[in-house]
């Protein structure tokens, strides 16, 4: 069972990186100086900047394209363990590109649009470290959406959260998607309907993001959050997030059987045993980080 559910987040990963080698190309030629995505890894922990504050980090399909590989660079390296995904400037992301939604573009690349952006939300999800979301600022649908989709998130006391598509005449159908799985249905359906923001402390009440902090205080403690994850066995952490997603879909009992199932998966992994005799030796444990079993 555990096998089988790591190699169905596998199987989503390998699908995302053929469509970066041979599909999913944004149309427009517009250069850009600046990478739209900045990629740096230091001691297990990656953070990647959303670097596109002149357009307000809009999700274009470049972006969505240059986030997608910055996700799934080395993703199966032991030395990565968690990802912090970030933002310059005071939008954290305010959506889908309007330019691209016009009729001039055509239907097949609206298509291609929002595929990609359910590929990169998806995607989020199914890859085996931790994705937290360091929010400072305003994040507006498709942004609020990558918030949503993120395991955990960490946000500053000024941040604000909306779907206000429906303002101008597009209602936020696939932020929908990731929003409605965090939040209460008529809290989700108050933002969709009216597109008014919520607070920070609003969106930490219903659960849309994890944490709520000052804003001198953000990369503190998100990084200690990060270095958190970083001191845990890279594949138990992998296991329980796969199962996690999994048994969320799933009705109550079949949850607890899957559940149940992939606990005893993880007993029979070297790091599993390894941590129930650190604790009875009274000693820290030394992950091996593989996927070795201690016993069948």
């Amino acid at each position: 069972m555990a096998r089988n559910l790591l190699y169905r987040a596998a199987d989503v990963v390998q699908l995302c990186r053929l469509t970066l080698l041979t599909g999913a190309r944004p149309l427009s030629t517009q250069t850009q100086k600046d990478p739209l995505t900045v990629r740096l890894q230091k001691n297990g922990i990656r953070n990647i900047t959303l670097n596109n504050p002149r357009k307000r980090n809009a999700l274009s399909l470049a972006m969505l394209g240059s986030l997608r590989e910055d996700i799934l660079a080395d993703i199966d390296s032991e030395d990565l363990r968690v990802i912090i995904i970030s933002a310059k400037g005071p939008v954290f992301s305010s959506g889908h590109d309007l330019k691209e939604l016009t009729s001039a573009q055509g239907r097949e690349y609206h298509k291609n649009v929002f595929q990609t952006c359910s590929e990169v939300m998806t995607l989020i999800q199914e890859i085996p470290v931790p994705v937290i979301a360091m929010v400072n600022g305003v994040a507006t649908a498709a942004g609020c959406q990558l918030v949503a989709s993120c395991d955990i998130a960490v946000v500053t006391e000024k941040s604000t959260f909306a779907t206000p598509g429906v303002n101008v005449g597009l209602f936020c159908s696939t932020p929908a998607v990731a929003i409605g799985r965090a939040v209460p249905r008529k809290v989700a359906m108050e933002m969709l309907f009216t597109g008014s923001p919520i607070s920070a402390q609003d969106a930490l009440l219903h659960g849309l993001v994890s944490k709520v902090v000052p804003e001198e205080c953000l990369e503190d403690v998100t990084m200690e959050m990060a270095r958190r994850v970083c001191q845990t066995s890279r594949p138990v952490v992998a296991l329980g997030k796969a199962t996690f997603y999994r048994q969320m879909a799933q009705g109550r009992e079949a949850a607890y059987a899957t559940a149940s199932r992939v606990m005893v998966d993880n007993l029979s992994l070297r790091d599993g045993q390894e941590g129930i005799r650190a604790f009875f030796e009274k000693r820290n444990p030394v992950w091996t980080n593989s996927t070795e079993k201690a016993h069948e």
